[in-house]
């Protein structure tokens, strides 16, 4: 429904003991496992623009890796802080003016006059998806719909393709060394694709401002925990 699932579930698997590298790790399974799935149930409601993912993989992945080789470089506490002002800010935005950062029900997006922007937006969530990955959905929503105008359900969806995409290629480079743990990982993958399914299927029900109460909420929560653990 919004994101910022980690806060619920790296915890959990710090409970069972796991040191935080492998938390970490195993955690991704679970992302790929619910991103995949509520993809798929949001496809089945036709809420997935399918021809729009190539477009959109293409600006993230490239800012994605570029984010990555930077990363040893730039101190994170300098994005951090830039991070949570923009979250907080799209989050009062999305109440306060819900359509300056996501287009109403039915309304087209806009590829043929915002691409460029859409591109570059694009890019620097990828950006800062591979730099640090935490909240990078909440920066994906808001380019997807304040700059391409898509709706709060197709924003979701393609939000979701991404995480999946980013997921897979951070597990590829977990499991060779060896510091995924299977056994808790694959149980939170299951339970977290249950999870996804409940969360679209409400997602596809319920009315538009549940929805962005929901992903305030989701907002705040990863802003609060992230000062917290500054």
């Amino acid at each position: 429904m919004a994101g910022g699932g980690s806060l619920l579930t790296l915890p959990a698997l710090l409970l069972f003991g796991l040191p935080a590298d492998q938390a970490n790790a195993s955690n991704r399974l679970s992302i790929v496992s619910q991103s995949a799935t509520g993809v798929w149930g949001f496809a089945r409601g036709g809420k997935l623009d399918t021809r729009a993912i190539a477009p959109i993989l293409l600006p993230t992945m490239a800012g994605s890796l570029i984010g990555a080789l930077a990363a040893s470089r730039v101190p994170n506490d300098v994005l951090e802080y830039v991070l949570l002002g923009t979250m907080m800010a799209m989050a009062t935005l999305l109440l306060v003016r819900p359509r300056s950062v996501t287009a109403a029900p039915g309304e087209q997006p806009r590829w043929h006059d915002r691409r460029l922007a859409g591109m570059a937006g694009l890019f620097g969530a990828g950006l800062y998806g591979g730099f640090v990955q935490a909240g990078v959905g909440f920066i994906l929503l808001s380019v997807l719909g304040g700059v391409l105008r898509y709706d709060l359900m197709r924003a979701n969806a393609l939000k979701l393709v991404c995480t999946a995409v980013f997921s897979v290629v951070a597990l590829a480079v977990f499991i060779p060394a060896g510091q995924v743990v299977w056994l808790p990982a694959a149980l939170l993958a299951g339970y977290t694709a249950i999870g996804s399914q409940i969360g679209v299927r409400f997602a596809l029900r319920a009315p538009e401002g549940v929805i962005r109460w929901v992903i305030f909420a989701a907002v705040i929560g990863t802003c609060v925990a992230a000062l917290l653990e500054a």
